[in-house]
């Protein structure tokens, strides 16, 4: 596994990616909703990758659109760190990959628009293409 370091604007929330190829192998994903257009996000995952969130402060954790993912965000600078959904007994998630420090490996985003899913539709393609996520050692937030 190749292992990529972030943070957030701040600087109190960490994060570690661990993911099979190297990100210039990679194409995060540009949501086109309001929310994530606002903020330039865009998202980078593989399932068979995890990711390590690490934070100082409490993290907050916000709902938009259809309310199914919960959005990990900064408590301090509410940097948006990655989509995240409970399954069972383990939370997935996508990370924000502009807060990667060789963000500029990466290739060019692919827009993608998960709006026009349904709830079922969005659930199935995220367990597909998410990994697993640890917040403060924690799989759950």
């Amino acid at each position: 596994m190749n292992t990529n370091i972030g943070k957030c604007r701040c600087g109190k929330t960490m994060v570690k990616v661990y993911l099979p190829e190297t990100l210039d192998e990679y194409s995060p994903r540009a949501c086109d909703c309001d929310f994530c257009t606002a903020r330039d996000i865009s998202y980078l995952s593989h399932p068979d990758g995890e990711l390590e969130i690490e934070s100082i402060d409490p993290l907050e954790v916000q709902r938009q659109g259809s309310n199914q993912a919960g959005f990990i965000t900064c408590g301090s600078c509410k940097t948006v760190i990655a989509a995240t959904l409970q399954l069972e007994n383990k939370l997935v998630g996508t990370l924000n990959s502009t807060l990667l420090s060789d963000f500029s490996l990466l290739q060019k985003s692919t827009l993608v628009s998960p709006k026009r899913l349904g709830i079922k539709e969005k659930i199935e393609r995220w367990k597909t293409l998410w990994l697993n996520v640890k917040v403060n050692g924690n799989s759950y937030i």
